[in-house]
């Protein structure tokens, strides 16, 4: 996977990468097989991240922090997708309309900076998943190197633990969207509510993968199925950290964490496939 990994950025990088960098561990691991590659061949390089509503301020610092460790030039990108009517509405192809705004964005950026390939850190597994803005990648011709060498999020980590980065088992942070059903009108103030409750359930939780999927004024937790009896005994005091930040009801799901357990009801995935 190393190799063929390698092989892929070689005969891509020559005219510059921009790639999308999120800071989790797909982009970490591509932008530093990226670093590596420019040791044996110069190119330029530069990471750029997303600072939209549907990030939290502790993913911008971390993608700060790890694109600076790497020693590579590092850009946020300002863009919010909830001044598009269509997206505020959440409708099922949700992720589309958003990628096709942040990468458009970044694409043009690219071009501004004279840098050929457009990267970001999708991966195999994503292909298998409801996943409507990998559309949005191919209509704009971004690469991703990972997915395009076969590479699963089990291999991702692997390598990443192999090459010693710091986020090598950091949980997915996927974007704060992904807390609400589809049709649910998202504002500021509801996302802003959701990150407040996944930070307080950290702190019951530290460094676990957790979700908080917002149903109007319920809260229903995910967690790993080896934490619910934990959670069971600190019930009151979880439920009521989210009461004061504006939730009536405090749910806890039992069917554990499941990446993309907002898609359920949809009757079909289009044709790309789970916003996690």
């Amino acid at each position: 996977m190393e190799r063929r990994l390698a092989e892929f950025l070689r005969s891509h990088c020559t005219g510059g990468v921009a790639l999308a960098f999120s800071g989790g561990v797909d982009s970490a691991l591509l932008l530093h097989a990226l670093i590596r590659l420019r040791r044996e061949k110069d190119f330029p390089l530069a990471a750029f991240f997303f600072r939209t509503p549907f990030q939290t301020s502790q993913e911008s610092q971390e993608s700060l922090s790890l694109a600076t460790q790497e020693g590579c030039e590092y850009e946020q990108i300002d863009i919010n997708p909830l001044h598009l009517p269509e997206l505020r509405k959440n409708p099922p192809e949700r992720c589309y309309i958003c990628k096709r705004a942040l990468f458009t964005a970044l694409v043009a950026r690219a071009r501004e900076r004279g840098l050929g390939a457009v990267m970001d850190g999708t991966n195999a597994d994503d292909l298998k998943q409801y996943r409507p803005g990998l559309r949005a990648l191919r209509e704009l011709g971004v690469l991703s190197p990972l997915a395009e060498t076969g590479m699963s999020k089990g291999d991702v980590r692997a390598l990443a633990r192999r090459w010693g980065l710091p986020c090598a088992s950091r949980p997915s942070a996927p974007c704060l969207a992904t807390r609400f059903e589809y049709g649910a009108a998202l504002t500021p103030e509801k996302l802003e509510r959701a990150a407040r409750g996944e930070e307080m359930l950290h702190r019951f939780f530290p460094d676990e993968p957790l979700r908080l999927r917002a149903h109007g004024e319920l809260a229903r937790i995910e967690l790993p199925l080896h934490l619910l009896p934990r959670a069971a005994q600190q019930a009151e005091a979880i439920s009521s950290s989210l009461r004061e930040i504006g939730f009536s009801y405090v749910t806890l799901d039992l069917e554990g964490l499941r990446s993309g357990s907002m898609d359920i009801p949809l009757k079909q995935y289009p044709e790309t496939t789970h916003d996690a």
